[in-house]
């Protein structure tokens, strides 16, 4: 092999795709790292009375999965938030999912179907009873956020922005971390320890 060549193979077999996301092991989450393959999730019966899927979110761009609950003051406080961002990205080929797996009555199907409603919510409102899905992605609080890429692997987790107060947020990571992802960039912040209502597993 000449120089100029061996020159050449270092270089490329070196460099691993743009669109590729480092893999990072995660500080706050026991389960997910960054750059990991997002779990896929299937059959999750919605407010609207639907079954969803991950599968059906193919052509979006980036998608967005929350994991909330109605009961939880924390959770509640970002309800505007959230609203405004699906509504701000619904036509840049972003899909927010939010998921419950809580099993308290104020979290009953029910229940959320007349919070979504009374809200007006823009997005699917899922509800997973199994808790599985919540597992797989090590979701302990809420709200917690999730950005999967366009190949759905996790770009980032973590806190939405850094208070649950609208007036005094400061850095909004989940936003931050959507642009960048839109703008064919990397994203600087990955993950933030997210704030609000411990989730009771069983």
């Amino acid at each position: 092999m000449t120089s100029r060549w061996f020159y050449l193979f270092v270089v490329f077999s070196s460099i691993s795709p743009a669109a590729s996301p480092e893999t990072m092991a995660a500080k706050f989450n026991r389960v997910m790292d960054i750059g990991k393959q997002a779990p896929t999730w299937k059959e999750l019966l919605g407010v609207d009375n639907k079954k969803h899927s991950l599968n059906n979110l193919k052509k979006a761009k980036v998608v967005v999965v929350v994991f909330t609950c109605n009961h939880c003051p924390v959770a509640q406080s970002y309800e505007q938030r959230l609203i405004k961002l699906a509504n701000e990205y619904s036509q840049k080929g972003v899909k927010l999912v939010t998921v419950s797996v809580s099993r308290y009555e104020a979290d009953s199907l029910e229940a959320m179907k007349k919070r979504s409603a009374e809200r007006k919510y823009p997005f699917a409102y899922l509800q997973d009873p199994t808790q599985k899905i919540g597992k797989q992605y090590g979701a302990l609080w809420t709200p917690s956020a999730f950005l999967l890429d366009g190949k759905r692997r996790i770009a980032y987790m973590g806190g939405i922005d850094d208070s649950m107060y609208p007036d005094k947020v400061k850095r909004r990571y989940l936003k931050d971390a959507i642009e960048s992802l839109l703008a064919g960039k990397r994203v600087e912040i990955t993950e933030t320890k997210p704030v609000g209502c411990p989730i009771d597993y069983e």
